[in-house]
């Protein structure tokens, strides 16, 4: 029993050696020895991530992997997630401590002024008058959900909200 629990600590220190190497090595080291233990070259040129790359492999290769088993249900899972980059539309956020998750960002915000206030531009000899709200923006009976989108709505192009209403700097 000492015997195997020796060879299991060489083992053990032989991998933090080989962990330790690799902090050393330059991005052309790392890219060799990602193709002497994937047995692929990499296009990847990142030296932390590497590193990383790297060091899961030489612990995987030296304690195991994952099962099959394991590897199927996480293709299962990961198949049938319904991953989402953005909230489907009508998504109401929750409510946190009364006040809607949209309000508090949006109040957290110091260039804008406080909910239900009004932002007043000329543009092109009109006067406009875009309304604050909890969860955006109103301008001319529609709701916004950024000043830049109401920027959009009023010049027909895209351009930064603060900027086009004169909110750069904090009031």
């Amino acid at each position: 029993m000492a015997n195997a629990d020796s060879t299991a600590l060489r083992s053990g220190s032989e991998i933090e050696r080989q962990l330790a190497a690799l902090q050393q090595m330059t991005v052309p080291e790392l890219r060799q020895r990602h193709l002497e233990v994937f047995g692929h070259e990499t296009a990847g040129h990142n030296k932390l991530h590497l590193i990383r790359k790297i060091a899961w492999r030489i612990q995987a290769l030296a304690e195991g992997d994952l099962s099959e088993r394991a590897r199927q249900r996480a293709t299962e899972l990961a198949r049938d997630a319904d991953v989402r980059v953005r909230p489907p539309k009508g998504f109401a956020p929750d409510k946190c401590n009364g006040h809607t998750v949209a309000a508090a960002v949006a109040s957290a915000d110091s260039r804008l002024p406080a909910v239900g206030d009004a932002i007043v531009r000329t543009y092109k000899g009109q006067k406009l008058r875009i309304t604050v709200l909890a969860d955006g923006f109103e301008y001319d009976g529609q709701r916004f959900r950024s000043l830049s989108a109401v920027a959009k709505a009023i010049s027909g192009s895209h351009c930064n909200g603060f900027r086009f209403f004169g909110l750069l700097e904090a009031p």
